[in-house]
């Protein structure tokens, strides 16, 4: 019997929504769970505009058009926030 081997697959296979956190399944059968206060473009936008994603980055991001934001799934792995915007002046 050989050893099944298993690849990590990390590209976006769907995206859900609570109140407080953003999920995302990934191809390879693992889901990342992070708050949503970790994006606050995520976290003020309507469940109507959260629902509005479409992979990129071949497969690898999440694209919101209406709200102008951008997640990577190496990112969210990462544990990374989204980074605080900069005062400019």
């Amino acid at each position: 019997m050989g050893i099944l081997a298993v690849r990590a697959d990390e590209r976006v296979k769907n995206i859900t929504f609570t109140e407080e956190t953003i999920s995302v399944d990934l191809m390879d059968g693992r889901t990342i769970t992070v708050p949503l206060v970790w994006y606050p473009k995520l976290l003020n936008a309507t469940p109507e505009q959260r629902l509005k994603w479409e992979t990129c980055g071949g497969g690898y991001g999440i694209h919101w058009e209406e709200i102008d934001e951008d997640l990577s799934t190496e990112g969210m792995l990462r544990g990374a926030p989204a980074p605080r915007a900069k005062m400019v002046g």
